[in-house]
């Protein structure tokens, strides 16, 4: 067993070394059929490995055919950066320095790369590699452009939606607004005809109907006063608008109706005849355009009050 373990332990450590350079190949080939462009630094920035993406990339921005940015010093070439990407720049490198120290397990940071060809978005990572060996950062940075502009386009769909209700709700404004002037248009209109009707033409129908007239001059009178009062009676939709019309008495009586009051007790309220009471409350039914009609005074009173 002892023989035999010898010869199994001298296979296993020959199966280990296979498997390691099997591992590397296999980490290698999945290392560059990624998108993202990676980097694997060590812990003062240095650039161990590249995958096929980061090449490319460096190569189609005017490196050479050969460069694989191995021995680059990543935090240096961040750190020394100028212009309009140095603030981006420097808050890489400070988020990388943490993830190295230790004080963050990773780093996230999206910024833009626009290029000739148009606008670029990239959302980089760094993330360090667990083990007990020496310290490694992974470094990737993934095109993030389509979803950029997404969100740019969502972006401006919403503002444009706020402006659109903002303009709705002005313009629902300004329609409140003129319908309010509408109504009050409206009603200064009714009142103003109301009132011509009481001083510039009742008086004179009233005259023609205690005129000695012929029958048919009579008839004639009383079909303008009808027509008149048909007229009239759809303007009379309020009190306010009914006093315009009524006298002092027959207001006092067309509260009492409208409270539910009989005839003799509105006379004996108001120190009248009930006949007197009568009368008002078909000169009432006559203004309001109910002569004929099989409406109720009292209910009519209260669906205008």
């Amino acid at each position: 067993p002892r023989k035999g373990g010898a010869r199994v332990g001298t296979r296993k450590k020959s199966d280990c070394a296979e498997s390691l350079n099997l591992s590397d190949a296999l980490a290698r080939t999945v290392l560059n059929s990624m998108s993202a462009h990676i980097a694997i630094i060590d812990e003062r920035g240095v650039i161990l490995e590249t995958n096929t993406a980061w090449r490319t990339y460096a190569i189609r921005s005017g490196m050479p055919e050969t460069y694989d940015g191995k021995g680059v010093n990543y935090l240096a070439v961040c750190e020394a950066t100028l212009g309009s990407d140095a603030e981006d720049a420097a808050a890489v490198a400070q988020g990388i320095r943490a993830v190295i120290s230790g004080d963050r397990k990773e780093f996230l940071y999206d910024y833009p790369c626009h290029s000739e060809d148009g606008p670029h978005w990239y959302y980089m990572r760094a993330i360090r590699m667990s083990g007990s060996g020496p310290t490694r950062v992974v470094i990737s940075h993934e095109e993030i452009t389509a979803l950029k502009l997404a969100e740019e386009a969502l972006k401006k769909s919403q503002e444009e939606l706020f402006e659109q209700k903002q303009s709705l709700e002005e313009t629902n404004i300004a329609l409140k607004v003129l319908l309010r002037q509408r109504e009050e248009d409206k009603y200064e209109l009714e009142k103003k005809v109301l009132t011509n009707v009481k001083d510039l033409v009742l008086p004179y129908v009233e005259k023609l109907k205690n005129a000695r007239l012929k029958p048919k001059e009579k008839t004639l009178v009383e079909i303008v006063e009808d027509h008149l009062n048909d007229v009239i009676s759809p303007l009379l939709q309020s009190f306010s608008n009914a006093k315009i019309l009524l006298t002092p008495q027959e207001m006092q009586v067309a509260s009492l109706v409208k409270d539910g009051k009989t005839s003799k007790e509105i006379a004996n309220i108001l120190n009248v005849a009930e006949t007197t009471v009568n009368f008002h409350r078909k000169n009432l039914r006559q203004k309001f355009g109910l002569t004929n009609k099989q409406s109720n005074l009292r209910s009519y009173l209260m669906s205008i009050s």
